[in-house]
């Protein structure tokens, strides 16, 4: 790479150098303290010291908090639980099974969804097409399984899994084996028992 072409990379958005490693200080932070203390809460002084970066720096790479919040979104599971859907070891059903072997945290698209009121902020549409992709993944894996409507039971397994991390977050009780229980219900209620492979 030409010193030319490794210096562009190392600007900012407005053409500004960068400190090395400060978007992703900020990033890492973002995670840390939008889960802990949630969106709302966490203030830029916050971000700012919890990423051991200046306001200066942290705006030469995020406009404003709205930016910054969009690219915590987009990063958090950009490939929609690839962990699960994109597993071969797995048969289809399995596959829609083990998106319920989790423990996590309130869900961040819903926890951005619920927090910002503005409905026109990219946030709320970045957390929209997650979770429409999630329906799609389910939806996806449902057919490869056999289910006579793969959309309606990937909806509904979108629905439980987004009930269970919310549930989850208020209780602590361990949600997610119960929607695991729920979902195997769905699952066989939807795939013929000739083409129900597990």
């Amino acid at each position: 790479m030409a010193e030319s072409e490794k210096a562009e990379l190392e600007k900012g958005p407005r053409g500004l150098r960068r400190g090395r490693g400060a978007r992703e200080r900020i990033l890492s932070a973002s995670r840390q303290l939008f889960r802990e203390r949630g969106i709302n809460g966490t203030g830029m002084d916050q971000l700012c010291a919890e990423a051991k970066v200046s306001k200066r720096t942290m705006y030469q790479h995020f406009d404003g908090k709205d930016e910054l919040i969009a690219e915590y979104l987009r990063r958090f599971d950009p490939d929609v639980m690839a962990e699960v859907f994109d597993r071969p070891d797995l048969s289809p059903r399995e596959r829609l099974l083990a998106a319920f072997d989790i423990n996590s945290p309130l869900c961040p698209f819903i926890a951005a969804a619920v927090e910002i009121q503005d409905p026109d902020h990219q946030a709320r549409d970045i957390a929209s097409d997650y979770k429409k992709a999630i329906a799609a993944r389910f939806a996806e894996t449902a057919r490869e399984a056999g289910a006579t409507d793969p959309e309606q039971l990937g909806e509904q397994l979108a629905l439980l899994l987004d009930g269970a991390s919310a549930r989850n977050r208020v209780l602590d009780n361990g949600s997610f084996a119960t929607a695991a229980a729920t979902a195997a219900v769905l699952i066989d209620n939807a795939i013929p028992a000739g083409a129900l492979v597990s």
